[in-house]
Formats: structure tokens, sequence, C-alpha cells
């Protein structure tokens, strides 16, 4: 166990907060799913004082994932470890995540507290938390700029309460690698209780040296990091997990230290995250960015055909990423669209066959030849769909000239089809206009992305919105070899997931008038 550094994935917590819209309970499942096809140790779902969805999205995930630890977050309040454990009390096992600022400017500015106090507050923290579980992480917020004497202390005396994991956090990314990996030789030097708890440690990336950080940490003796999928977090984001993890593997006659990472899984893990958080990846990201296995120079092109150790340390296959292979048409069956998945790694637990074999045929139409990187963009995009939908494009017609345009549509609202025209500055406004029109919805979009998905002109368009209604933001993709409609699709997959908070509200009304 000593050698073993646990990976702790927050990316449904930290990560999430970090993005312009929530992701739904649908879509956190998906990605803990992948997070425990990658082999994470433990899934930190949520903050489940923070919002009934949020409760509920860590109720879900406690409820069906079975071989990560599932996590819940809580601040040193009685309450908030409560609400954590009614959420989790679904799973076998699990643990509650509990933390209090130890910082002199967190205590005498945000808690305006003694130091005594603050203790006092995470012992007790601690305490009710093991009423509930054996498992009890602690974290000492801000512990970075925390006088290493307080540190000592509160970090003694929360393992003295109980907790089996110490989180040490640089919470604003302030400190030096051979800073931040000398507070936790310290802490191993002076606090008599240490060896009865994990060190763990949460950077972050404000001055980009949070993996740095969580490294020099590890090779200081801790063997837990926490970070997320994509580095995604709050202000400049979290420690890259996937980074943590293929240095541990290609330096590991250096390090000597492993993880149960399956390595073969980050690549689709990371794209899995991108596509649903609507966060893409910058193309130099280490890892698993479009550049990071690309060779452009000369005198490295001839390297690599003479040996590709020239200039790769690690190889493209080791993180999943594989060549991508065409021969599927409008004659290939279920057989051979299965078969590609397979090759690519997914399970029958990752996508509906029968949908993806329906949308695989409508793109052969239209396209021809489909690739593999076409099949994956429409298993993502059927995962965001629900069957239930209640708003559903049937037709759509552009006419398009230099000044306006006008667009018709068909759309089935429940069991009726409505039909509608309008004319607008363009196609895309003209067809927002349609449906606006027909499903009463005021909606303001904050933001609207086009991107390509695939390769040459008959490759997939993907719309990603970001839109505002009634004070809440919501996020849509669509995805179609037409830009216009993919971008229909991207405004509907919003108005359904608001028409659905809609349908769960008024049921939640008439319980409590009951």
């Amino acid at each position: 166990m000593k050698d073993q550094v646990i990976i702790f994935d927050t990316t449904l917590r930290d990560g999430e907060q970090a993005l312009s819209a929530s992701l739904t309970v649908k879509e956190k499942l998906q990605i803990a799913y992948a997070l425990e096809r990658l082999g994470v140790d433990v899934i930190e779902a949520g903050f489940p004082i923070s919002s009934p969805g949020d409760f509920e999205s860590v109720q879900t995930i406690a409820k069906h994932i079975k071989s990560s630890r599932v996590c819940a977050l809580s601040r040193a309040v009685a309450k908030d470890i409560d609400v954590a454990a009614e959420s989790l009390k679904v799973a076998e096992a699990f643990r509650i995540h509990t933390f209090i600022s130890t910082s002199t400017i967190h205590v005498k500015d945000k808690l305006r507290r003694s130091y005594d106090d603050v203790i006092e507050m995470g012992v007790a923290a601690v305490k009710r938390a093991r009423n509930y579980t054996d498992d009890v992480e602690f974290s000492c917020e801000d512990a970075g700029r925390t006088p290493i004497d307080n540190l000592c202390r509160m970090v003694e005396a929360a393992i003295n309460a109980g907790a089996n994991t110490i989180n040490i956090p640089d919470t604003v990314g302030y400190t030096l690698p051979n800073e931040f990996g000398g507070i936790i030789a310290q802490l191993f030097d002076r606090v008599p209780n240490i060896d009865k708890a994990i060190i763990s440690v949460h950077c972050h990336d404000d001055l980009g040296m949070s993996v740095a950080n969580s490294m020099a940490a590890v090779q200081a003796g801790a063997r837990q990091v926490e970070g997320t999928i994509n580095g995604l977090g709050e202000r400049a984001g979290n420690c890259s997990l996937e980074e943590i993890a293929m240095i541990i593997k290609t330096r590991a006659d250096f390090l000597g230290v492993h993880t149960n990472i399956k390595h073969d899984e980050i690549h689709r893990t990371s794209k899995l995250v991108s596509q649903l958080c609507n966060m893409p990846i910058q193309a130099n990201k280490a890892i698993v960015g479009a550049n990071a296995f690309s060779h452009s120079s000369g005198i490295h092109q001839d390297g690599m055909i003479k040996n590709k150790n020239t200039y790769e340390i690690m190889t493209p296959e080791s993180i999943g990423l594989k060549n991508q292979a065409l021969n599927l048409t409008s004659r290939s069956g279920r057989a051979a669209v299965k078969n590609h998945m397979d090759a690519l790694g997914y399970t029958e637990k990752d996508y509906n066959l029968d949908t993806l074999y329906t949308d695989f045929l409508k793109l052969t139409d239209r396209k021809g030849q489909v690739f593999d990187y076409d099949l994956e963009a429409l298993m993502y995009f059927a995962n965001l769909r629900d069957e239930d939908d209640f708003f559903k494009l049937n037709y759509l017609s552009v006419q398009s000239g230099s000044i306006m345009a006008t667009t018709s549509i068909k759309l089935q609202c429940g069991d009726e089809e409505k039909c509608e025209a309008a004319v607008g500055n363009g196609p895309v406004d003209a067809l927002y206009q349609c449906i606006y029109r027909l499903t009463g919805y005021e909606i303001v979009l904050d933001k609207f992305d086009l991107t390509a998905k695939g390769e040459g002109e008959n490759g997939l368009g993907q719309a990603d919105i970001i839109a505002n209604y009634k004070g809440r933001k919501y996020h849509g993709t669509g995805l179609a070899t037409d830009i216009v409609e993919a971008s229909g699709q991207a405004l509907l997959h919003v108005i359904n997931s608001i028409y659905r908070a809609d349908q769960i509200a008024e049921i939640k009304e008439r319980i409590a008038t009951v």
C-alpha cells in the first residue's frame, strides 16, 4: 500500500464548479462510469448540501458505482455532514470529506474565530462523520498558507478524532514545488500520529504548478493526489489527473510508486469530460491535447522514422489513442458497428446499440463512409438525449440568401406535430424563431459555438450553446452534417431540459400542497 498513490477525482465537484452550465444527473453519472472504468480510486461526486440537484447526483452515483469509492464534500457543519451521509447511504461503503479553513487570513477574515475554535470545529466534524462511516477525510483549506505549527496541531487533532485521510490543499495555487514538498515533509517529521492516516494533496493551478506541487508532495510521502480530468476547476483549474497518472507510469523507475489507473482509458475519458462539460482541450495540453503526439519539425520527423523513442517518451496507444479506421458504410450491419465500438474499447453499458445504429444509418445516407471518430461523436450525442424528449425536430427546410433566410419546421410536441415558418437574419436565427414560437419558451443565448467533428467537408458539425432561462444556465449540444440542424438540436436539448425541470417542479409543488 505504501507504494500506491491513491487517485481521488473531483471532476464532478471542484471541476463542475467552473462550468458555465451545470451538468445534469445523467451526464454526471456518465462521467462517473467513465472514471470507474479508468480505475479512479475515489470519486468525489458532489457537495450534497449545496442544492437538491447535487444531492440527487451524489445519491444516484453512490447507488450505481461499485468499483470506486464514492465521496461527498461537507463543511465542518453538522447539517452538511448529515446531508452528505444521507445522500451516500445507498452505497455499500462511502467516504465523507469534511473541511475547514486553517490559514491565518481565512481564520481571521473569513471564519472570524480563534485558531482553538477552528480546531474544535474540525474535531467535532470528524467525530460526527465517523458516526456514519469509518472512511473520513479531513481537509485543511488553504494549508499552503497556514503556519506550519498551526497546521501540525490541526492535522494531529483531526487524526486523533478519527480521520484516516488528511488532505493538504494548496487552495490558491500559491506555493512552489520545493516549498510545498517541504510542508509535507515537515508534517511527517513533526506530527506524532501521522502514520495513522494517508496524506493527500489538492493543488490548484493559479501559477501553473499544480502538477509539479503534487509530484513534489508524492516524493515527500503523500499517497493520495486529488485532481480532475483535463485540469477542470475553480479559476485556473486543478491538478490534471491524467498528467499525474502518466508521470507516475513513465517515471516509475525513479519515483518507485504506482497507481490503479488503466492508462489506455485516459484519452476516452478526457474526450468524454470535454464533450459533456463543453470545455475544449487546448491543442498543446500535455497527454491529451491534439498536438501531444504530433511532430512537425523535419529533424523530429527524421528521428521518429528511425526510432520513435527519439522524441516520444510515451506512445499514443498507452493512453488509448488508437488509429482511426474506415470501412463503415450504409451496408454495414449492427455487428460491424458493434465490432468497431468493441475495438475502440466501449462496452454495451456505454451506449445503446439500437440508437447508435439508427443514427449511424442516417449519417451514412448523407456522408457515405463513416469513420470511428464519427461513431464516437454519435455515441456522445445519443447519450445526451433522452427517450422521453417532449420536443423533437421532425422536418427542417431552409432557404437562405445574402440578406434574409426563411426556415420551415415540423416539431413533435408530445403527441402533437406542429408546423411553423419564420424569417431571420440567417438560417439559424430563423430556425430559433420557429422553435421559440412553437415551444413558448423565452430563452436568452449567452454563448453559441460551432466546431467540426471529424475531417473533410462531410465531417459532422457540433453546435454547443449556453442558454439562460429564469436565471439558470443550461448547456445544449447538437450534432449533424448540417450545421443548421445541429444548431436546432442544441436548442431543443436545452428546451427539453427546461421542460423536464418544470415538470419535476410542478410535481413537487403538487405533493407539497397535498
